[in-house]
């Protein structure tokens, strides 16, 4: 620390020249915990476990056909986690996402329903799906948002009720398509992608779009940070809590459409563990479980990581157990990195010497925070008591 006399004053100076090369420092531990270095992080993931699967399977994992069925597998699944990511943002959950798939698949899938879409168009399955879908995500967030109920305790009910009306309504009976056109539009192919993939990749641009380029993304962002804040600011959040259940169902509605042409029927037990599975692809895609953070295309990469490990393991004859067994492992590791990084764990800024108190910044003329927890302006409570001596030798201070 040292202080010059220019015209009868004093500036204080830390003479330390630390800051700017801990910042740099520390580049490297930021860049890793912000954004696109998780998603780096998840794309070497994703390349490593594709070279186990070559390495281990062979030219039955690299097949082109494969390729696709792994695709075609992930992009269900990748579309209610797309919902799911806005919900966890937000600060939510939902554990009502595989009930809702497999209530809108059989309500859009009944002998009524489906009378209607021929004398009228196929369309009729979709609309049917996406209403029954938005309608109960609906009821989740009004009951969250306005009946101020846990969103866990909330949506498990759901879970429970629209899996038994699923019941109900099929009379635990597989319903089976009967709309060929229906089956040949969402079953067929463009330049040989699947129509299915080509759904989940237009679901991921719009949730991306969503998120990251309107005011409903940034409010998003801004009610799972600090909900109170957000309302302080003019954000009526429980309002946007209601439409981010909403926006859930209407992804859990195309998902069901999805799986009703996949395997041309609608059951009470399409969609089963669907929640879970979501959850761990949000939460492998780096979005913080405590809300506030997260990304569509690490959301894309999860759904893709935990897809290809089922798919190696299913090449190499490995058990279902297995799978398990190490999708668990994989969900703790991920959620320990997540609060690493979130606390700053992963940071290899140095520390500031003993000698440097943490109370303040260094501001020219002030005690440069020498109380912990004052303020460090002259005269103010965590400060020292400024001296007019008129010659400002030995102060540290401006007068």
């Amino acid at each position: 620390m040292s202080s010059s006399t220019s015209g009868g004053s004093t500036t204080l100076t830390t003479g330390t020249g630390k800051s700017d090369a801990g910042r740099q420092r520390g580049s490297g531990g930021s860049f890793m915990a912000g954004p696109v270095g998780r998603n780096l992080g998840l794309v070497v993931a994703l390349v490593i476990l594709c070279a186990v699967g070559i390495y281990t399977a062979g030219d039955r994992f690299a097949d082109v056909d494969n390729i696709l069925t792994i695709l075609r597998l992930a992009s269900v699944i990748g579309v209610v986690s797309i919902g799911m990511t806005f919900v966890i943002i937000g600060g939510g959950i939902d554990l009502s996402v595989g009930a809702l798939v497999a209530l809108a698949s059989v309500w859009a899938t009944t002998l009524a329903t489906q009378q209607l879409a021929e004398d009228v168009h196929w369309i009729v399955m979709v609309f049917t799906a996406l209403v029954v879908g938005a309608v109960a995500g609906l009821v989740n967030g009004v009951v969250i948002a306005y009946g101020k109920l846990a969103a866990f305790i909330a949506t498990l009910a759901m879970l429970a009720a629209a899996r038994g009306l699923a019941e109900i309504i099929a009379n635990r009976r597989t319903q089976i398509v009967r709309d060929s056109d229906f089956l040949a539009f969402f079953s067929g192919d463009v330049l040989g992608v699947p129509t299915l993939v080509l759904i989940f990749a237009l679901v991921a641009v719009a949730g991306w779009v969503l998120l990251n380029r309107t005011t409903f993304g940034r409010r998003t962002f801004a009610v799972g940070g600090n909900a109170e804040a957000a309302r302080l600011a003019g954000i009526r959040v429980q309002r946007h809590t209601v439409k981010l259940y909403v926006l859930s169902g209407i992804t859990c509605g195309i998902a069901a459409v999805m799986i009703m042409a996949r395997t041309t029927t609608g059951s009470s037990t399409h969609g089963g563990l669907y929640e879970l599975d979501a959850i761990a692809a949000v939460v492998i895609g780096g979005t913080l479980l405590i809300g506030g953070r997260g990304t569509i295309v690490g959301t894309v990469l999860g759904v893709l990581i935990f897809t290809t490990l089922g798919n190696v393991f299913t090449l190499n004859n490995l058990s279902s157990s297995a799978q398990a067994v190490a999708r668990g492992v994989i969900i703790i590791l991920a959620v320990m990195l997540q609060q690493q990084l979130a606390t700053g764990g992963l940071n290899f800024r140095r520390r500031p010497s003993s000698g440097v108190s943490s109370g303040g910044p260094a501001v020219t003329g002030s005690p440069s925070g020498s109380v912990s927890g004052g303020t460090t302006a002259e005269g103010g409570p965590g400060g020292t008591r400024p001296t007019a001596t008129g010659t400002g030798t030995g102060t540290g201070k401006t007068l």
